[in-house]
């Protein structure tokens, strides 16, 4: 007997639920603040010192008006190999539970690994962002049980193989047809539509060509009204575009892409420099409102 699917209503308004709020992205954009746990982050900024270290490191995000701080246990960049369940445990639980009562932001936990999703709602997180788009047949039901957020990420491969020459047919119709299937998954396993949100994966399995390509059309892949994560901060590809590689040279970068992004039809934004980024959102955000 097929799957019963929840009755979708409304979603064009721009409502993203998590565990414990909701978000209106129609008239104005959030910016998630990444916290990376991790000692080979292709960004920097991630292996602190101690548990208090990064704690603080949230809080000054939050200071600066990140909305959401997106945890996590294990380096997403190109060529980066796997970590084990327990060493992600042993990175990101600590923090978490040191959290706790401490931030009034949202706290997403970026991870593929339905165990480490499971035990970060019970520490108090309440959206899960799965680069894999639930591709652990266990994750749709942590997530489903959990009543988190989550984010429905591209990806073609995985983080070691995935700059390996990538190659589309048709690019936006593939990675649209991805988004839909991995809805229709979502919603047959009992996940609220309002709670899904949908992330390009610029720099997952995709070349310079195929990042701008799917900036321009960033409307052309949205399933059902949902919101659009972008998460462009400091990547490689913008330092191509300048010319420049150093990793300091690619926040400005960063900046006119959140600003730009807003216009092109994106309502959240990873980023690792917040301040600047939350002033460029409230300019475009100011700017498009009628």
């Amino acid at each position: 007997m097929p799957t019963r699917l929840p009755t979708i209503r409304n979603l064009e308004t721009m409502i993203w639920k998590t565990k414990n709020r909701e978000f209106d992205l129609r008239a104005r954009g959030v910016i998630m603040g990444i916290l990376n746990l991790t000692p080979d982050s292709f960004a920097g900024g991630g292996g602190f010192s101690s548990v208090e270290a990064a704690v603080e490191h949230a809080l000054q995000m939050e200071s600066e008006g990140a909305e959401i701080i997106d945890v996590g246990g294990e380096s997403t960049r190109p060529g980066a190999d796997p970590v084990s369940e327990e060493e992600e445990l042993a990175r990101v639980l600590p923090v978490l539970e040191a959290l706790q009562g401490r931030l009034k932001a949202a706290i997403s936990i970026d991870t593929y690994k339905p165990a480490v999703a499971r035990a970060a709602i019970e520490r108090g997180a309440e959206i899960v962002n799965d680069i894999t788009a639930l591709r652990a047949p266990e994750m749709a039901q942590v997530v489903a049980e959990g009543g988190a957020g989550l984010v429905l990420m591209h990806m073609k491969g995985m983080p070691k193989d995935m700059q390996e020459s990538p190659w589309y047919g048709d690019l936006i119709p593939e990675v649209r047809e991805f988004f839909r299937q991995r809805w229709l998954r979502a919603l047959g396993s009992g996940i609220d539509p309002e709670c899904i949100v949908f992330d390009p994966g610029i720099g997952f399995g995709k070349n310079s060509t195929h990042n701008l390509t799917l900036l321009r059309r960033l409307n052309d892949l949205r399933v059902e009204g949902r919101p659009m994560v972008l998460g462009v901060s400091r990547k490689s590809f913008l330092g191509k575009l300048i010319n420049n590689m150093e990793m300091e040279q690619r926040v400005g970068p960063t900046v006119a892409m959140t600003s730009l992004g807003r216009a092109l039809g994106a309502q959240v934004f990873r980023v690792h420099d917040v301040k600047a980024n939350v002033e460029a959102l409230r300019i475009a955000d100011a700017i498009l409102s009628p």
